[in-house]
Order: structure tokens, then sequence, then C-alpha cells
């Protein structure tokens, strides 16, 4: 059955003009196309992350919100995956880093997928590369055999049991190939690669760049002064 056009419709597909479409659907193709960019922006290029706990302190704090950038050591490419949502188990996709520009760092602060359960994202800065050997010796690092010069570490106490130890004392330990050894920088209460091991370097998400909104809890007030700040 074909379907019947107005004589003012018809007159303009006549002349070579399309039909307007409707207010409801431009704004839903908007939201579509809005939402297509959102995905891609989040799974390639940035992507924002709020910091739950304090194992980072004092570079970043409980209710920092960060962007992290996905291109700084190379493609973030896509493969199948699978996740859990409420208790259930889905077939999705997650993000592998493809290599090909640059390259990490000791000292960068990267987000990655957690080894022992990579449905998290953990944030970390990194203290060992490929092949490099990692100790802890009275609460200073060394990395093949050299003291590694650094500000970022903090020692605030509350450790217990194992975490004492590992927060004076580790290794000395060789990170494999293809991995990085992670830290977080307050270094008595954090749980990182001195208790789990290396993160592989395809599990990295991405650099942490920039802090663009704080919030304090406690104070119920924004942290203006974080607001910009470059992460380092």
């Amino acid at each position: 059955m074909g379907i019947e056009m107005t004589d003012k419709t018809e007159q303009k597909v006549k002349a070579g003009e399309k039909p307007k479409k409707g207010h409801a659907r431009e704004i839903a193709e908007a939201v579509v196309i809005a939402l297509v960019l959102a995905l891609i922006i989040r799974t390639f290029l940035i992507q924002a992350f709020k910091i739950p706990s304090g194992s980072m302190e004092d570079t970043l704090l409980v209710g920092d919100h960060i962007l992290v950038s996905k291109l700084s050591y190379g493609i973030q490419a896509p493969k199948p995956a699978m996740i859990k949502i409420m208790g259930a188990t889905v077939p999705f996709f997650e993000t592998t880093l493809i290599s090909t520009w640059g390259g990490i760092d000791r000292g960068d602060v990267v987000v990655f997928r957690f080894p022992g359960d990579r449905s998290k994202d953990y944030i970390k800065r990194v203290v060992g590369l490929p092949g490099d050997k990692v100790e802890l010796r009275d609460r200073r690092i060394y990395v093949n055999n050299e003291r590694w010069e650094e500000s970022f570490g903090v020692h605030k106490g509350g450790a217990y049991g194992e975490e004492v130890e590992r927060s004076v004392s580790f290794g000395p330990y060789t990170v494999p190939e293809n991995s990085v050894f992670v830290m977080g920088d307050n270094r008595d209460r954090s749980f990182d690669s001195r208790y789990w091991g290396p993160v592989p370097i395809n599990d990295i998400k991405g650099k942490a760049i920039i802090i663009y909104w704080s919030w304090n809890k406690d104070s119920h007030w924004v942290r203006f002064g974080r607001i910009g700040d470059i992460i380092k």
C-alpha cells in the first residue's frame, strides 16, 4: 500500500525538495549521535574517573575527579570480553592497548584493569618497567640497585600485619616483560604490586593527566585550589 501525501508535500517532492524531518526525529538523531560520539571519546580518547580511596595521597585525594588520556601510549583497540553487570556475566567489549608511539615512563600515574578483578579499575604510579629490579629498603625505593630519587611517596602510618613489613622492605623483584610494577604514593596504605604482582601493559587504560573537579566530602565543599592541577 502506498503512502498518501498532501498536495503541498507532493509538490515539494516533485520540485526535488526533501520533506522536512519531524522535530521528534531530529531530537532522537541528535541524541543518538551524541551518545555514539561520547562512547567513541570514552573508549578511545579520554575517560573520566573519580578517586575513591586514599592510596594515592597526597598526589590524588578522595573526591578528586580526573581525566585520563587513552592516547598517551598508543591506540586502544576493542576486543570481545565478558563483564559483570548487577551480578550477571554478559558479553561486552573492552579495550586493549596497542603501543604504537611513545612509551611508559617510570613515575607515570596510570589507570589499569586490576589483575585480581578485571571489572575494576585501579590507579597507581609506575615504579618499575619491564626487566627492572625493584626493591624497597627502609621505605626507600631502589631500581636496579640505585635509589630512585622521587618526591611522591608519603608514609602516614596506619599499616598493620603484612602491610607494615611491605611498607618498609620488599624484594628484590624483577618485573616481567610486557608488564610494569606499580605502587600507590601513600605507601603504608596502598594495595599494589607488592601484594598482587605486576600489571600487563595491555591492561593499562591510559595516563592520568589533570584534575577537573574535586569535592571534599568531609567539609562538603569544593577544593577550588585543586581544579585544573596537572597530575605529576
